[in-house]
C-alpha cells in the first residue's frame, strides 16, 4: 500500500533544542539541527493524534515545487566522484598506496580543474531528477545544485528573579539558534501508522491546512497532502531496488542521519557505517571478510532521543544520547549488502534497533557503480 507524503511549511522561526552544548565558551547557547530529526517529526505528529501509536516515517527531506531534495551525496569532491585506491587501475600510481587495514580504504579524488572545483562550492542539495541519473550510475548537472534554503538567527533569552530586575544566575540567560526556511521551501515527509490488530501500516490521513506544532516555543507548521512526491519517491526506489538486486559493485547512498549504535560491555558505541557491514580487506587474515570497501562522510550528528530518565521523571538526561552518520554518506560496497535494521524481527525476535528505520533514519538508497570494473 503506498504511502501518504507530506510537506511541512513553516509558519515562522522554528527552534529545536536537541542537545546542549559541549564547548566550555558555548555554554550558554541552545543548540539544535535542521532539518529536524525523526523524534521531532514523529512528537508532532503524535501530538496532534492524542493518542500512542506507531509511526513509520520517510525523511524529512527537504522540497521546493513540488521535487524533493535530497544531501549531497559526500563521494563527490570537487565534480568528481571520489574512488577507492584498490579499484583504481593497475598501472595508476595510487593503487599500492598503503593505510590503516582496521579501517576502510583511503579514497582518492580525480583529475579536476580549478573551475569544476568553484562551481560546487555551496552545494548542499540535489534534485531527485538528479538523483535518478546518479542511482543510473549516469552523470549529473551539478549546476542545479543548491544551498541550504534556511537561515539561522540568533535569539537571546533572560529570565529574571522573581520580584528583582535581575537575571537568575543559573539557566538566567541562554542564546539561541532559530532556523528561517526561506520561501517556497518545505520539509517533505511519509507517515504511515500501524494497526494495533494487525500490526500492518497503512497511510496516515491528516486533513488539509492542519498545523502542527513542531519544535520549541510553539512554532507550527502547515501540513499539506503531496501525490507527486510519493511518485517521485517510487520512482527512485524503482531503480535503488534494482541496484540492491545485483550482484555487482555498487555505492549506498545514506538519505537520513545513520544512527549505527552497538552496546558493548554496556556501553553504546556509535561508527559512521553499520556494525554488521564487515570491510572486504580486513586487517586480521582470521577476521569475516565483508562487502564494505571505503566511506565517504563528514562530522557525526548529534542525536537526542530522549529527555527523561525512566525510573525519575525529574531527572534530565545527558544529551545527545547518539551521534549519527551524516546524511549524504556514501558506502562503496564490493556487493548489495542488506541492512539489519531494516528487518522487524530477527531469529524471530523483535528487532530493537528496527525502531531507528521507523523513525526515518538510515535511509539509503542503491547507486549503480560509476567506475569501471579492474
Amino acid at each position: 500500500m503506498a504511502s501518504q507524503w507530506y510537506t511541512l511549511t513553516p509558519l515562522d522561526v522554528l527552534m529545536f533544542r536537541d542537545a546542549k552544548p559541549f564547548t566550555p565558551g558555548e555554554r550558554a547557547w541552545a543548540n539544535g539541527r535542521f532539518p529536524p530529526t525523526g523524534h521531532a517529526i514523529a512528537g508532532a505528529i503524535l501530538a496532534y493524534l492524542g493518542e500512542r501509536v506507531t509511526l513509520r516515517l520517510r525523511g524529512p527531506f527537504l522540497c521546493f515545487d513540488e521535487q524533493l531534495y535530497l544531501p549531497r551525496p559526500l563521494h563527490l569532491y570537487q565534480g568528481e566522484f571520489l574512488r577507492p585506491v584498490n579499484w583504481l587501475s593497475e598501472t595508476d600510481s595510487y593503487r599500492h598506496f598503503l593505510w590503516d587495514y582496521s579501517r576502510p580504504i583511503p579514497l582518492i579524488s580525480g583529475q579536476t580543474d580549478s573551475k569544476a572545483s568553484s562551481k560546487e562550492k555551496g552545494f548542499a542539495y540535489l534534485p531527485q531528477d538528479e538523483i535518478l541519473h546518479l542511482l543510473k550510475g549516469e552523470s549529473i548537472n551539478l549546476n542545479h545544485g543548491v544551498k541550504e534554503p534556511w537561515e539561522i538567527e540568533i535569539r537571546p533569552h533572560n529570565t529574571l528573579k522573581e520580584g528583582t530586575r535581575q537575571v537568575k544566575e543559573n539557566d538566567g540567560y541562554f542564546v539561541e539558534n532559530c532556523v528561517r526556511v526561506q520561501p517556497g521551501w518545505s520539509l517533505a515527509i511519509s507517515v504511515e501508522i500501524q494497526d494495533s490488530q494487525t500490526g500492518e501500516f497503512h497511510p496516515c490521513n491528516i486533513p488539509q491546512s492542519v498545523t502542527l506544532r513542531l519544535g520549541g516555543e510553539g512554532h507550527q507548521v502547515l501540513v499539506t497532502p503531496c501525490a507527486e512526491l510519493q511518485t517521485q519517491w517510487q520512482r527512485l526506489q524503482e531503480i535503488s531496488q534494482s541496484n540492491l538486486q545485483s550482484n555487482q559493485r555498487c555505492l549506498a547512498y545514506l538519505v537520513t542521519p545513520g544512527v549505527f549504535v552497538r552496546k558493548t560491555n554496556g556501553i553504546s558505541l556509535c561508527r559512521a557505517w553499520p556494525w554488521e557491514w564487515n570491510l572486504a580487506q580486513p586487517s586480521n587474515k582470521n577476521s569475516r571478510t565483508g562487502a564494505l570497501v571505503s566511506v565517504a562522510t563528514d562530522k557525526p550528528i548529534p542525536i537526542n532521543g530522549r529527555t527523561r530518565a525512566k525510573n525519575n521523571e525529574d531527572l534530565s538526561l545527558p544529551a545527545p544520547q547518539v551521534f549519527a552518520a551524516p546524511p549524504g554518506s556514501v558506502y562503496y560496497l564490493e556487493y548489495p549488502t542488506s541492512l539489519m535494521q531494516d528487518n522487524a524481527k530477527v531469529n524471530d525476535r523483535d528487532n530493537p534497533v528496527h525502531r531507528w528505520r521507523q523513525l526515518g533514519y538510515s535511509e539509503m538508497l542503491w547507486l549503480s557503480n560509476p567506475f569501471q570494473e579492474v
